[in-house]
């Protein structure tokens, strides 16, 4: 990685919005969801803009033969494909698959970013009290900035997706700003 006084490329990661919302708690989380989805739209689409590398790491939900077009087809074919075709990856992006928590455990997203000079991430997605506030906290102890913007990540409960906000930019350094202050 890039020392301190060098400068940092960054790169947007977009965690787990190809989703089929067939889960637990997806009720819960969906008018989140709803909410977020135009602060991530614009900021994917001023990433791209940028020439930012847009990189897409989603759980694979248990599907261990799934890839990239196999869980983007199930989605789009869902109930609630409104919810992932503004903010679904395009040709040019970049895209890994986890099976839990943290965008880092068990993939090769470090090595990724390691091959593309990549110091700093700005995280949206969801869910903020879970898979994002894990994310954050495993990009900080790899020396990565981290920038999470409060309007483009949903969450299920409002208490813990704030307090979550609240360690992340407290305990991690996190840059917690709106999506269209985010600095690319």
């Amino acid at each position: 990685m890039a020392s301190g006084s060098e400068k940092r490329k960054t790169a947007l990661v977009v965690v787990d919005m190809v989703n089929t919302y067939d889960h637990k708690d997806a009720e819960q989380l969906i008018p989140s969801v709803r909410e977020a989805l135009p602060a991530m739209s614009r900021l994917i689409g001023r990433a791209r803009e940028e020439g930012v590398d847009v990189i897409y790491v989603n759980d694979n939900f248990g599907r261990w033969r799934s890839h990239r077009g196999e869980l983007l087809d199930l989605a789009m074919a869902g109930e609630h494909r409104d919810l992932v075709e503004s903010v679904r990856p395009d040709d040019d992006s970049l895209f890994v698959l986890k099976a839990r928590h943290s965008i880092f455990y068990e993939t090769p997203l470090e090595y990724l970013l390691s091959q593309y000079g990549v110091g700093r991430i700005v995280l949206c997605g969801q869910v903020t009290e879970q898979c994002i506030l894990y994310s954050a906290l495993d990009a900080h102890i790899r020396h990565l900035t981290v920038a999470v913007p409060r309007d483009a990540v949903a969450h299920i409960h409002a208490d813990l997706a704030d307090a979550a906000l609240r360690m992340m930019e407290r305990n991690m350094g996190a840059e917690v700003c709106a999506a269209d202050a985010v600095g690319f």
